[in-house]
């Protein structure tokens, strides 16, 4: 007893000693913010707001600056984007350390599913559910970036989204809060690493603030107009979870939300922001976007513009320079007070002082380690294995897949086949200096799978776009010699993406007539399905024996949809968006509201279509496996929960299939009557789970008044008494196992 004491003593001592020292490393900091500050002119701490672009690309509208370096070594600038190589940014450093204070700058990028190494998608990595496998993307992506002098990325983008004409969908964790937000956290985690200032981490950035998912009519950049409840409850929390793993920064939002620009939103950025949440890194405005709220009209010119961003709290201006012009005008017109520029200096340069380039200037910037990070052969087999746990088996009729390795011939068709660089997706990075011979395309990939033991054909069939069927006749010529036919298509990887919205969102062109004529030959046909987004594809739905949805895989697609194929990964990614039957669907999402009059069926026309069915072609939380799982023995240790307690609830899952296999365990709840009309299906929690041939696992769950809460009519966050259905299943729609509880005051 004496020595358990003991023992708990040390670990005490431990704590409070590790915790006075983090305290007094946070004070030194704060003092060396404040000995910095106190020796800044107006126009040294104004220079500290700005963010330009490098000369060399751009991913914004260009400002032409003749005297960029001339500024920097002035003490104008504050940090640049758009800069890579340890090289370059070594040069670009030099010249603010010729500044009167040797202010470093920060170099930030656009690092979004990878650096050289390109990740899947960041969409299509949500489908693994797979939150270690999401952090390692990130932790891998930091680890090569920060290598190449850049200290932050412009990512995760963490809106949620239900409208899949959205280019952007394909840069977040599709339309589910709960999930985004477990996803949110692990990609922070994963870019930053375990403390600030790490050599191989780089500093993140929750974006976009806020509701520009919820676009209208899914248009890049419209105008965004929610219920402050919806705001709270759907659009906000992956933020929050941002915000409690310590992300280093927020990006504003281009849209308007409720008629004001969000880099203008004192509501998002000072109420809520630094004010509900305590917020403690700093706010950057998106490219020009305070300068474009002159365009949307909310202000005349860059003088109010600077002051409505200003008051706001937005505390970096990328790219519009109304900084820059207007700030120092604004304080000598006593429109803005010198306070509020200090806090937002005093926010930046706390974060150069956390990544210690007051220490080190240069610290990110060793061509020595570039070159071994770059080339880190680990890098690849990581980037293959978040791939193959990202792809989605939608269809697999008489379990035609996998194939087997010793099939004869194999007849590879379709206009992605061969292309590398379309498998890198949208807001890939371009690393200077590097080629695309790393990418392994999908012919490459099934070349090193089976290349030695079968004999593989190509065709390329037609074009992404366009109506030329010149090559249908050799495709399907090459068809008639193989024993199983596979046909890669989709759209291409700038089809999705940032401004990458689009109206209709069938697979384009002809691809589907081409899949017909190949099904027209009576053979085997497996259909690969590329894109950034859900497509519409109700022929190949309906008519494909087997569908794998790949999304955009990165550097390593053709490896991972080899393994999956031919059965060396049994796949396990379930969507996180709804993929709809038409475009006319759209929005469309699983945890909407009943209406008074809800449909029974298609055939159903209350709240229904008279041209369109209601029901999406694939719901969320949909996904196929090689083998076959059982759910059974849900149990719950009690059907009345106190609002202090706990509910634990657990089933059996049993793998009665033919090949191991992972299975994604999903648990929904639905709150019978709230003050506030309630989803009719939420995603409360979720496991992912390994099981070998006749393996059987009990999971379980735990319930508590938190998972029950919402923002009821006064906006106030609670858990009311009543009944629930818990649900336990494979899908939001394949529900296994069902009861009941009951809430009690």
């Amino acid at each position: 007893m004496k020595s358990i004491n003991r023992h708990v003593l040390y670990i005490i001592i431990s704590i409070t000693i590790s915790s006075q020292t983090t305290q007094a490393q946070k004070k030194t900091n704060e003092q060396r913010v404040d000995s910095v500050m106190s020796l800044m002119t107006l126009e040294e701490k104004v220079g500290q707001l700005n963010q330009y672009s490098d000369d060399l690309i751009a991913t914004g509208p260009i400002t032409i600056d003749a005297d960029k370096a001339s500024q920097i070594k002035k003490g104008q600038v504050g940090s640049l984007l758009n800069c890579m190589g340890s090289e370059r940014t070594r040069t670009w450093q030099k010249a603010a350390m010729q500044s009167r204070l040797k202010i470093p700058l920060l170099f930030a990028q656009d690092v979004i599913h990878g650096y050289k190494t390109t990740f899947p998608i960041p969409l299509a990595e949500s489908c693994s559910w797979d939150l270690k496998a999401i952090e390692l993307s990130a932790r891998v992506s930091a680890t090569e970036a920060s290598a190449s002098g850049i200290n932050w990325t412009f990512a995760p983008m963490v809106d949620i989204c239900r409208d899949a004409r959205w280019g952007r969908v394909m840069e977040g964790a599709g339309e589910d809060t709960y999930l985004g937000s477990k996803i949110a956290y692990a990609r922070v985690k994963g870019f930053q690493g375990d403390k600030p200032g790490e050599i191989n981490s780089l500093m993140a950035c929750a974006k976009h603030f806020a509701g520009y998912g919820a676009a209208l009519g899914g248009r890049d950049y419209n105008s965004v107009d929610m219920s402050e409840r919806q705001l709270l409850e759907i659009y906000l929390p992956p933020f929050k979870a941002a915000a409690n793993a310590h992300v280093a920064t927020f990006m504003s939002s281009f849209n308007d939300l409720n008629g004001l620009p969000s880099t203008g939103n004192r509501h998002l950025l000072r109420d809520i922001l630094k004010g509900n949440w305590k917020y403690d890194g700093f706010v950057v405005s998106d490219w020009s976007s305070i300068g474009e709220m002159i365009t949307h009209g909310n202000v005349k010119d860059g003088y109010e513009a600077a002051l409505c961003a200003m008051t706001a709290g937005c505390d970096m201006d990328m790219e519009s320079r109304n900084y820059k012009n207007n700030l120092i005008q604004l304080v000598k017109d006593k429109k803005v007070s010198v306070s509020l520029i200090d806090d937002a200096v005093k926010r930046i340069l706390h974060k150069k002082f956390e990544l210690g380039l007051f220490d080190d200037p240069y610290k990110f910037c060793n061509t020595e380690r570039e070159q071994k990070e770059l080339n880190d052969p680990t890098h690849a087999l990581a980037a293959r294995d978040v791939a193959k746990r990202s792809i989605v088996l939608l269809k697999n009729d008489n379990h035609l897949l996998p194939l087997s390795k010793n099939t004869k011939t194999i007849a590879f068709i379709g206009p992605l086949v061969k292309p590398k660089m379309q498998n890198k997706g949208f807001w890939d990075v371009e690393v200077p200096g590097i080629d695309s011979a790393y990418v392994v395309s999908q012919w490459e990939g099934l070349v090193n799978k089976v290349g030695k033991t079968s004999t593989i054909l190509y065709a390329k069939g037609c074009n992404i776009e366009g109506n030329n069927r010149d090559g249908f006749a050799e495709a399907v010529n090459v068809a008639k010699q193989a024993d199983v036919v596979i046909l890669s298509i989709g759209e291409r990887r700038d089809m999705s993406g940032e401004a990458k919205s689009r109206s209709i969102i069938e697979i384009p062109g002809i691809q589907e007539e081409l899949l017909k004529e190949l099904l027209a030959t009576g053979k085997p046909v497996v259909v690969i399905i590329n894109a950034g987004r859900p497509l519409v594809f109700n022929y190949t739905a309906k008519n494909a024996p087997a569908i794998i949805y790949t999304w955009w895989l990165g550097s390593e697609a053709g490896n991972a949809i080899a393994d999956v194929m031919f059965g060396d990964y049994n796949p396990s990614a379930k969507l996180t968006m709804t993929f709809p039957a038409s475009t006319g669907q759209v929005p469309l999402f699983y945890n909407h509201f009943n209406t008074g009059r809800p449909p029974k069926n298609d055939s159903d026309l209350r709240n229904s279509y008279i041209d369109l069915p209601i029901y999406p072609r694939y719901e969320f939380g949909y996904g196929l496996s090689y083998t076959s799982f059982q759910y059974s023995q849900l149990h719950l240790n009690k059907k009345k929960l106190k609002s202090n307690e706990q509910l634990e609830v657990s089933a059996t899952i049993t793998n009665t299939g033919n090949y191991d296999g992972e299975e994604i365990v999903q648990l929904y709840l639905h709150d019978l009557v709230g003050s506030i009309v309630r989803p009719v299906t939420e995603l409360k929690d979720f496991k992912k789970i390994a099981l070998k041939v006749g393996e059987s696992k009990t999971i379980t769950f735990s319930i508590d008044a938190e998972k029950l809460s919402f923002f009821n009519q006064e906006l106030k966050w609670v858990a009311e008494p009543g009944e629930f259905d818990i649900m336990i299943g494979a899908s939001s729609k394949d529900i296994q196992l069902k009861d009941r509880f009951e809430l009690v005051e």
